[in-house]
């Protein structure tokens, strides 16, 4: 420990000695300094000495402190059985020993649960479809000649989606569309798959079928509250959808365009056109998609549809109280075209656009008379156009015209027997209807819509004023979707 003062003192003496230095040697001085000088010396010297006794003295009684706490200290307890020896020389090790007697005997570790994982990890929760519900609630004011009803709100469906994929090359959709009365239709029910036929889509089930476009699409996805005149009066009411295999396959790009062509082998269910099919015979419709971009904010769609099928059970008035059955399998043919185009700004698409569609409808069915006299034809065409534009981020402005004219058969209504609506016994009855609208979405889930529409016409149903509003509303991850 002295060791330690003596830098201090080394310290505290080379200052003095370097300023005394030069008066040791002689240089001039007086006397009265030198002795000055001598005496601090002395005395530096005495404080060295004390502060070197009292640090010794300071070491001592740490070290006799060290001393007592060591015997203090208890030996440590004999081994229990099966206790590891420690060396008594070995100081670190006693220690260790002391504080493991004193925390106790040592508690047996368990050992860690095994985690198994199941199913890759997927959770039932995913295991689950996909679930999506859509309401349309309707309410309308009519002013027609002969009708008494003039108003009346109801629900048209409540459709609920569900969606899943079965694998990585399948997928299921089914939608179930509950009417207000309670009854539950099942409006499509299909399985997709992906890879199966390469660089085409398999679908096999219950399916709106790809007779142009908006026949694809449900009715709480359309851009107006109904259906087009045409397509309600060809095939009826809620379109062409029945039971088969679809296959849709995409071409390459040619001559600036981009090529789909669907194909599909379907029963014979609808009854607006298949209803005298005993056979079961089915029915085979094609779409040919041609599309193409005729700007950056402009694209053009064009289609060209065909359904065929056969009917071979025809009912006979022969009397006004007998009707009997006759069997000829004869051929039953719809064609149809589509254009769409629409304007949509890339920079603006969220706020602006116009869109511009259109379809035609051509019938020719085979049929025996229902009044006897023998094999006839049946034609018919209908029409519509619709042009609407995006005039804010949520509100929409458009107007739909629609022409439908059926054929004049004079044996059209029987007392027994009708080909209502697809022929009348009026001399060229035709139907015009036109039908303003505004849409407006409150949010992403909610739209509201007012529509108006006015038809007229010859040799069918009396003119008719129709005032529509109708709310939509949809949730979950599939909200508002067209198919």
């Amino acid at each position: 420990m002295r060791t330690a003062v003596r830098p201090l003192a080394a310290c505290l003496l080379l200052p003095i000695l370097a300023f005394a230095g030069p008066l040791l040697a002689g240089e001039p001085s007086g006397t009265k300094d030198v002795e000055q000088l001598r005496n601090q010396l002395e005395e530096l010297t005495k404080l060295v000495e004390r502060m070197q006794k009292e640090h010794q003295e300071q070491v001592d009684q740490l070290q006799e402190q060290i001393e007592a706490l060591k015997g203090q200290v208890p030996a440590p307890k004999e081994a229990e059985p099966g206790a590891q020896e420690v060396p008594a020389d070995d100081e670190i090790a006693r220690l260790r020993a002391l504080a493991e007697g004193l925390a106790g005997p040592k508690k047996e570790e368990k050992p860690p649960e095994e985690i198994t994982y199941k199913s890759r990890g997927l959770s039932l929760q995913q295991l689950n479809p996909e679930i999506s519900v859509s309401g349309d609630l309707l309410a309308y004011y009519r002013d027609q000649e002969g009708t008494r009803q003039r108003s009346d709100v109801f629900l048209r469906g409540l459709e609920l989606n569900f969606q899943s994929y079965l694998d990585p090359f399948s997928k299921l959709k089914a939608t179930l569309h509950v009417h207000d009365d309670g009854e539950v239709h099942l409006e499509e029910a299909y399985y997709t798959h992906f890879t199966l036929i390469e660089g085409a889509t398999l679908d096999l089930g219950r399916f709106r079928q790809s007779f142009g476009v908006v026949n694809r699409w449900h009715e709480d996805a359309l851009d107006q509250v109904q259906y087009p005149l045409a397509l309600q009066r060809i095939f009826g009411e809620e379109g062409l959808s029945q039971t088969g295999a679809s296959i849709e396959r995409a071409f390459p790009e040619w001559a600036g365009a981009h090529h789909g062509l669907v194909l599909q082998v379907t029963n014979t269910e609808n009854e607006q056109l298949f209803d005298g099919d005993t056979l079961g015979v089915p029915s085979l419709l094609f779409h040919y998609k041609n599309y193409r971009d005729l700007s950056r904010d402009t694209y053009l769609e064009f289609g060209l549809s065909g359904l065929f099928g056969w009917n071979d059970k025809w009912d006979v008035q022969t009397a006004p109280d007998t009707v009997i059955t006759e069997h000829d399998a004869l051929g039953t043919r719809v064609f149809g075209a589509d254009l769409s185009v629409l304007w949509e700004p890339a920079d603006r698409a969220l706020y602006r656009n116009i869109e511009w569609r259109s379809e035609v409808y051509v019938l020719n069915r085979d049929i025996v008379a229902p009044d006897g006299s023998g094999r006839d034809t049946i034609n018919g065409w209908g029409a519509y156009t619709y042009l609407q534009s995006k005039v804010a981020q949520n509100l929409i402005l458009g107007v739909r015209g629609d022409y439908y004219e059926p054929d004049s058969k004079d044996y059209a209504i029987q007392p027994d027997v009708s080909l209502v609506p697809l022929a009348y016994a009026s001399d060229h009855p035709h139907r015009w209807q036109v039908g303003p609208y505004i849409t407006w979405w409150q949010s992403e889930w909610v739209l509201f819509r007012t529509e108006y529409d006015y038809a007229w016409g010859s040799g069918m149903e009396e003119e008719e004023h129709m005032l529509w509003f109708q709310t939509i509303f949809a949730a979950g991850p599939h909200k508002h979707e067209r198919y």
